[in-house]
């Protein structure tokens, strides 16, 4: 499932958010996966892996980006270069959206 087809507005705001902070993972967008959703169980977490999740923690290429949004919290684990699980807090609609296609909890 691709970010852009499955939560539009999202993308979008993380189109713009990375292009003033990091505009070469901006470029990843494009073709973003969501490819598992965060199963914690939190009902204010809407987050999800764009990666395979580690199996323990991320390899010393790792770093975080808290980006700015509007309304939330937005962080990125970024591995080697590649964006790879997007944390989304505080977001019901796009919560709800995970919850309807079985990606969240």
């Amino acid at each position: 499932m691709l970010v852009t087809e499955t939560l539009p507005e999202l993308a979008k705001e993380l189109q713009q958010l990375l292009e003033a902070k990091k505009p070469e993972l901006a470029l990843q967008l494009p073709t973003l996966k969501i490819v598992e959703g965060c199963m914690c169980g939190d009902d204010f977490c809407a987050s999800f892996y764009t990666q395979p999740k580690p199996k323990g923690a991320y390899s010393p290429g790792h770093e975080t980006l808290l980006l700015e949004p509007a309304e939330g919290m937005l962080i990125l684990d970024v591995v080697d270069g590649v964006i790879s699980f997007v944390e989304v807090l505080h977001r019901p609609e796009i919560r709800q959206k995970l919850v309807a296609l079985g990606l969240q909890s």
